[in-house]
């Protein structure tokens, strides 16, 4: 499943089929052109944070406007992460779910078009795994960003439009969920 995300993020080449974005095989893209293509279109939210320890949590989320033609702004950002408070300190200052939401900042300041999600509830307990759910279903809404999440939780899959299915490194199954739910009322 990770591959995936990663053949979508054009680090990993496809066995078969394509990627396109815009009409345009990302396959026949050449590096620079690759990099472009991330840079412009993709956000990345891993299951372990891969925060600057040495820079602060809006030195952190300012990376990512860094890499972006048109960047939204940090301190909105920062405040409907619910992380504008804690902005000066280091990552190391916070909690798990916290260092999570800088991470997600870090990927959607930029104004991403996709957000790439590899578990980003994995490591996190419940009700932390709720928030950051209810975080992402904030972007998806607030900023139309759409949303490609990995995960093994199986509740979290009735918070999506469309579910695709896959075992041993193929779809298996892709449904359109007409009862799709909020993160607030997933259970599990």
């Amino acid at each position: 499943k990770t591959t995936l995300l990663n053949i979508i993020g054009g680090i990993d080449d496809a066995d078969s089929g394509y990627i396109s974005i815009n009409c345009e095989k990302i396959e026949n893209m050449k590096e620079k052109e690759l990099t472009d293509y991330r840079r412009r279109h993709l956000g990345y939210i891993f299951q372990m944070y891969n925060l600057i320890p040495n820079l602060n949590i809006k030195e952190n989320v300012e990376t990512g406007a860094y890499l972006s033609e048109n960047p939204l702004d940090v301190d909105d950002i920062l405040k409907t992460l619910g992380l504008y408070e804690h902005r000066h300190k280091l990552p190391s200052q916070l909690s798990g779910g916290q260092q999570q939401r800088c991470s997600i900042g870090r990927a959607i300041v930029k104004n991403p078009d996709i957000l790439l999600c590899d578990e980003p509830t994995g490591a996190l307990d419940y009700n932390t795994s709720k928030e950051i759910l209810r975080l992402i279903e904030t972007v998806n809404k607030k900023y139309n960003t759409t949303i490609v999440m990995v995960t093994h939780n199986e509740a979290i899959k009735d918070m999506a439009d469309k579910v695709v299915k896959l075992r041993d490194g193929m779809v298996r199954k892709v449904v359109i969920n007409e009862k799709k739910l909020t993160a607030e009322e997933l259970e599990w």
